[in-house]
């Protein structure tokens, strides 16, 4: 019979051996190790995620900053959006992050990621900020499923008075699978700087600065009007939704029926939806049940 002193030894002994045994990594592939039992191992890498952040793109030596607010999804769609005008670039990111919450808020369903792009406005003449707004739907179509590690579906646009001035301008230039604008504009800047220049309206630095680079309107209209969105009424490669307020600026419901009128004469364009809302103002599309459901209605037709 062993003594006391030995058992308790050997028990010891046991003990380490079997901490041991436990604490040693096994030798085999994983494959081969048997698995816990109701322990399921998810590989964490692989499961989409949410995030919000800030990123400079850059296609064709153009740079642009945009938000892109993505949702825990692997295949989304994409809403890529324009602020209105600011005028201050030290501006534009808030006027960006905004204009996202109003568009993240028209919407209905889960699996849309938006990019909204910070385009720069300060000292540009009008319109010339058109190719960093271009450089952002570049780079959605062509390298954010790479960068973002996302599936893309569909890509389509929205903007909101200057935004959709621009948004307008690239449907005439990129297809897309539709265009949301609301209120865009400035339609006639031949007549918005000649009020300026006869003294009707107080002087803005849109107007001033094409005056310094072009003269006045008398002298060269047509300088004006290249830039003005009732030159492109053709050739709209996508679907397009436009709302307008009816409670809007007298300079803006001035040329809104011409604006119209000319986009549903084109004879090239794709299909023309108009939303006109009564006693609503320029941001018509964000304050409206109607408009909130006929932009969801776009969003889901094939």
């Amino acid at each position: 019979m062993a003594s006391p002193r030995l058992a308790l030894a050997t028990g010891i002994l046991a003990a380490l051996l079997a901490g041991a045994c436990a604490a040693a990594p096994s030798s085999g592939n994983a494959a081969d190790r048997p698995s816990d039992a109701g322990v399921s191992v998810v590989d964490a890498a692989a499961a989409p995620i949410a995030y919000r952040g800030t990123r400079t793109v850059e296609v064709g030596g153009v740079t642009v900053q945009v938000i892109v607010d993505k949702p825990a999804k692997e295949q989304v769609d994409v809403l890529v959006v324009y602020h209105g005008t600011v005028g201050r670039d030290a501006l534009v990111m808030e006027s960006a992050a905004r204009t996202l919450d109003e568009f993240r808020a028209l919407l209905d369903r889960d699996d849309v990621m938006i990019v909204s792009v910070a385009y720069p406005e300060e000292g540009r003449l009008f319109g010339d900020n058109v190719r960093e707004a271009e450089a952002a739907l570049l780079w959605v179509k062509r390298a954010a499923a790479a960068e973002l590690g996302v599936r893309v579906g569909r890509v389509f646009l929205g903007g909101h008075s200057q935004g959709g001035y621009l948004v307008t301008r690239l449907n005439t230039m990129h297809e897309v699978d539709g265009v949301v604008a609301n209120a865009p504009g400035p339609l006639d800047l031949v007549y918005r700087c000649g009020l300026e220049e006869r003294g009707e309206e107080a002087a803005s630095a849109v107007c001033g600065r094409l005056r310094a680079a072009f003269g006045s309107t008398t002298q060269n209209a047509e300088a004006y009007a290249s830039r003005s969105l009732l030159r492109f009424t053709d050739g709209h490669r996508s679907k397009l939704f436009v709302v307008q307020g009816l409670a809007d600026s007298p300079i803006q419901l001035r040329s809104w029926p011409m604006f119209r009128a000319a986009l549903e004469a084109c004879e090239d364009c794709r299909a023309r939806t108009f939303l006109e809302l009564p006693g609503l103002e320029h941001g018509a599309l964000f304050h409206s049940a109607e408009a909130r459901a006929a932009f969801g209605a776009f969003l889901r037709e094939p």
